[in-house]
């Protein structure tokens, strides 16, 4: 996955559902569904998070580390390698003619994806209306997080009136709340314990080198408070290198975010490239372990909790809703998306050749990202 995983996290995720839920089987397809719900609650790149958690339910710890690293390390080598492209010619034309064709594939893989595990999701009319209510909200700008929060909110609430009090509801209410603010507190107690101990280190004077240390401090706060995924990255990058501490041009920026977006894997490799110019091979590694190191506590910290969720019919209920806000929220990125990515009949065309491949013939999505990405160059050179 992380070799192959190319188009960000929707794409991985969409990838993941294929490979572990359809072709392997190591999960249910309601198991990824829970998973992504929590996945979307708290920070951090989700897919990374899906990764993480997976190697968990497969192997315990040891799996949790070992799925995490193998999902980042590809992704990591191969942004360095780029990077070092990149400082020695300074340039790295032939990304964006790959990424104009990777575009419009990694649409329809999504769009294949958001179908299935809508067919999952969606129970009911009520669920089915929720999930309307969410794309809608998500469109109109409404925070991705309020989102999740609000609707399995809603979720708890429509179980209340749907269903007749019984005695032991007060107390499996109480148990449901009580795993959930295990499952939300905890991981927020977390952030604003890593957030507080990095407010000093960003008071320390610039200079043209970056040190190493004030690499790791950056990425770790930021790995620590990044809600809504990779692309929310590049706000934060944008804002705290370029704005506050002036370390790199916008071009510079810009070109990590194209080396980001067209790189398999966790969008939050374009940390590996920036700690690359930054502070060279070392920074690369710091920056890499820095950014993605919450990811893992946050995991340590959630692993056990997640099956107790599903035992309260208030949680359930409040999951249920969850995953079809999720599911929601990765179709309104697919509008959002599409908007980029198809802009000339021949992308049009690219996107429908994959989502016929995909459909019809069931192809693997690497494949067809990757035929996207030649298909792009192929246009680039005529």
């Amino acid at each position: 996955m992380g070799t192959i995983a190319f188009g960000g996290p929707a794409s991985a995720i969409a990838m993941m559902e294929n490979e572990i839920v359809r072709k392997q089987g190591w999960i249910t397809r309601q198991q990824f569904l829970d998973i992504l719900g929590l996945t979307n609650l708290i920070p951090g790149p989700s897919s990374t998070e899906m990764a993480i958690y997976i190697g968990f339910t497969r192997a315990g710890w040891a799996g949790l580390v070992v799925a995490g690293a193998s999902f980042i390390l590809p992704a990591a080598v191969i942004t360095t390698a780029l990077a070092w492209v990149y400082v020695r010619f300074g340039t790295l034309p032939i990304a964006e003619s790959l990424l104009q064709g990777v575009k419009p594939a990694v649409i329809a893989v999504i769009v294949i994806a958001v179908w299935r595990l809508g067919k999952i999701a969606v129970r009911n009319s009520f669920l089915g209306g929720l999930g309307t209510l969410a794309v809608l909200a998500f469109l109109g700008k409404l925070n991705p997080l309020l989102i999740l929060v609000i609707g399995g909110v809603i979720g708890i609430v429509a179980q209340q009136v749907r269903k007749p009090r019984e005695s032991s509801a007060g107390s499996k209410l109480s148990t449901g709340m009580a795993v959930l603010k295990k499952s939300l507190l905890l991981p927020s107690f977390l952030r604003v314990a890593v957030t507080g101990l990095l407010v000093t280190g960003a008071s320390v004077p610039v200079i043209k080198r970056v040190p190493l240390v004030r690499l790791a401090l950056f990425f770790l706060r930021v790995g620590a408070v990044l809600y809504g995924g990779g692309y929310v990255l590049f706000a934060f990058v944008e804002q705290g290198l370029v704005r506050d501490h002036q370390w790199m041009t916008q071009r510079q920026v810009l070109d990590a975010i194209a080396i980001g977006q067209f790189t398999p894997g966790p969008l939050l490799s374009t940390a590996t490239f920036i700690g690359y110019l930054l502070g060279g091979g070392w920074g690369a590694v710091v920056s890499t372990i820095a950014i993605f190191l919450p990811s893992f506590l946050y995991m340590m910290a959630l692993g056990p909790i997640l099956p107790k969720l599903r035992q309260s019919k208030w949680m359930a209920a409040f999951l249920d809703s969850v995953n079809v806000c999720a599911v929601a929220l990765m179709a309104g990125v697919t509008v959002r998306l599409a908007g980029d990515a198809l802009r000339s009949w021949p992308m049009c065309v690219i996107a429908l050749v994959s989502l016929a491949a995909l459909w019809r013939w069931k192809l693997n999505p690497a494949w067809v990202v990757l035929g996207g990405g030649i298909a792009g160059l192929a246009l680039s050179l005529a």
